[in-house]
Parts: C-alpha cells; structure tokens; sequence
C-alpha cells in the first residue's frame, strides 16, 4: 500500500510539472507592437514610449556603437549585432525559443530588449479581460521583473559591465501604470 502510495504521488509530480511546462510552452511572444495598442495612453502612463525612449529599446543599436566594433574585432566576433554571443542579452527574439514566436505576431530583433523580455510572452495576456485582473494576468504568463531577471544580462560576464544597482536602474527604467483619481 506504501509503494502505492508513494507511486502515485511520484506520477503526480512528474505530471504536474510536465504540465506546467506544456503551459508555459502556450505562451508566446508577440512583439512590442502588440504592447503599444494599450500601453501607449496617457491613462496606461505611455508607458511604450517611455520603453521606446529608454535603453532597452535600443539594445541592438549600441551593438553597432564604436565601443562595441571594437571590442568585437578584438575578440574575434565580425558583427555583434548578429553574433549570439551578443544578440541574446540585446534582443528578445535572440533570446527566446523560436517555437515560442508567435508567427502572428510582430517580434523583431531590432526592437531590442522588449516587452516581453522583462515581463514575459504575451500572447495569453494581452487580452484586455485578462489584464485587468493581476491574478489571471500572472496565471496566463505576465512576469512581475525582479532583480534574478535582470542579472542574466546585467552581470559579470557583459564585457561592458558595470555594478549593478537594481534599486537605482530599475528606477531609471520604471513605467509604471498612473494611479486611479
């Protein structure tokens, strides 16, 4: 009967998280472009735009910077904006599965570190009736950014590293929604 028991409930867990992962692979990426439709009102806070004017979106464009040809001849690399090396910390798109690209939607590597590289694939969430409710948001894929997501790039081993401050450079970055009047 222990032996039952105990199988069962290994056959739970393997279960369980090979569901979580059929889930997670549900959740697509969807470009910035999808964002901007509601993300880009006064009442959102423009929060693409703020986005749009901020380094993340033009990640890809500093791979092209002087610094940057440099250090790559330097190191044997012939275009950091094509090289995996570079283009998986400066493109979402670089960085994600290509299963997990929704082919509807309109992700580029040119928008640099979108979206959906802090807040997760959105084809699940996207939806107005799903956004606002937090709670059905996060169970449909919307990741709230913490600092463990942003030092996967924002580390040691970026040949242009600087400390990093979580606190201070998620502050230059912030967008957050307007609170209601």
């Amino acid at each position: 009967m222990r032996k039952t028991i105990q199988f069962l409930s290994m056959l739970f867990l393997v279960f369980s998280v090979l569901g979580t992962f059929a889930i997670a692979k549900d959740f697509k990426y969807v470009g910035a472009a999808k964002c901007k439709t509601c993300h880009n009102t006064k009442k959102s806070g423009k929060q693409y735009t703020i986005w749009k004017n901020g380094p993340h979106a033009k990640a890809m464009e500093s791979l092209k910077s002087e610094k940057s040809l440099k250090y790559a001849k330097e190191h044997g690399i012939a275009d950091p904006s094509k090289d995996p090396k570079c283009t998986k910390c400066h493109s979402t798109m670089a960085a994600v599965d290509k299963a997990q690209i929704d082919p509807k939607g309109k992700l580029t590597m040119e928008e640099g570190v979108s979206c959906e590289s802090c807040h997760g694939p959105g084809s699940a969430y996207k939806k107005m009736s799903v956004m606002k409710n937090h709670e059905k948001a996060l169970a449909n894929g919307l990741i709230v950014p913490d600092e463990k997501l942003c030092i996967t790039c924002h580390n040691e081993k970026n040949p242009f590293h600087k400390p990093f401050n979580y606190k201070e450079y998620a502050a230059k970055i912030a967008h957050p929604t307007p609170k209601k009047k």
